[in-house]
């Protein structure tokens, strides 16, 4: 279970003295134009979201829908959602026939112009540069695909059957061992990290956090099943490639079968998953819905903008020669 790490400024730290039964003091929202890379408006999200999920060591359940709680999360989300929405911009009407095609004319505009951190993983990361990234993807992959089974019970056969497909997989198929947050897990392992969840929280940068609670964002509210499916359908689709790319990163570094595997599963199961997300999922859901399919081409356009922004910040710092992660006294600072 998370433990509540050091506050990121004024948003955070009033959310952890509540969290620990403090005061009732609720501060000014001045939330900026750039929500996604504000890093104390995205941890005290991503702590907020945690109470739905695992919780939080020594924080009362009874906080999950608290109404001060709720609130705050609705006002943070809501800033990240607007400002996904004057970046990516939803599109009304949407030929469901067409949603498919477009998620892969979108995926592929975005390869032209996404930051080329895979590659750089795979053929110049030093161990230490891998194991920082392996910290940076540890908030989303220890639980991975709980945000996206949200979607689940919000949507009907036959998409509902092309997702219960893919998570069954991201779960192992009903072999604990092979859970893919297991595997991941064991990957940290691998590399002397800690895989206890959260134990990285508090040097995560906000590009980071970012990313995991964009799924959460479109997973709480039915009215965002849509953007939920595209995201899953996205994430999918451009998973095979990196991972490969990751594995042989380790490869070279002389990490073993025990370190890979979870790349090396990815590479082969999303290759698997890609046209079902595509086509079973997302289209099928177009089809039975079709006012939402612009939705769904808004979650792949919101997961490769945010996933642009995490990767271009991880290369940044390695191609400057500094740490892509949070140094403590920022976090404790802000």
């Amino acid at each position: 279970m998370l433990s509540l790490p050091p506050a990121a400024g004024p948003i955070s730290a009033s959310l952890l003295e509540y969290l620990r039964g403090g005061g009732d003091h609720e501060p000014a929202l001045e939330l900026g134009d750039d929500a996604i890379g504000a890093r104390d408006l995205q941890l005290a999200l991503y702590l907020l979201n945690e109470l739905h999920y695992d919780g939080i060591a020594g924080v009362d359940d009874e906080f999950e829908w608290n109404p001060r709680i709720a609130s705050l999360r609705a006002a943070l989300g809501n800033a990240m959602l607007d400002q996904l929405l004057a970046t990516c911009p939803l599109v009304d009407e949407v030929d469901p026939a067409y949603v498919p095609q477009r998620i892969f004319e979108l995926i592929a505009a975005d390869d032209e112009v996404a930051p080329p951190l895979s590659r750089y993983l795979e053929s110049h990361a030093s161990l230490h540069q891998f194991r920082e990234f392996v910290i940076q993807r540890s908030a989303y992959q220890l639980k991975e695909a709980d945000p996206h089974t949200f979607a689940i019970p919000r949507i009907r056969n036959p998409a509902k059957s092309a997702m219960v497909e893919i998570q069954a997989d991201e779960y192992g198929g009903g072999d604990p061992a092979r859970m893919h947050s297991e595997l991941f897990a064991k990957t940290m392992r691998e590399l002397g990290l800690d895989s206890s969840p959260g134990a990285y929280v508090e040097v995560l940068p906000a590009e980071t956090l970012a990313t995991v609670n964009l799924i959460t964002l479109f997973g709480l509210q039915r009215r965002w099943r849509g953007a939920l499916v595209g995201h899953l359908a996205g994430f999918e689709i451009t998973s095979p490639q990196p991972n490969r790319r990751y594995a042989n990163g380790l490869r070279r570094l002389g990490l073993g079968a025990d370190a890979t595997e979870f790349y090396d599963e990815h590479v082969e199961a999303d290759s698997v998953h890609e046209n079902v997300a595509a086509y079973d999922l997302a289209g099928a859901l177009a089809r039975q819905e079709p006012k939402l399919g612009g939705q769904i081409l808004f979650g792949v356009s919101a997961l490769l903008y945010c996933e642009r922004r995490f990767a271009g910040h991880i290369l940044d710092s390695f191609e400057a020669g500094r740490s892509s992660l949070e140094s403590f006294s920022a976090v404790t600072h802000g």
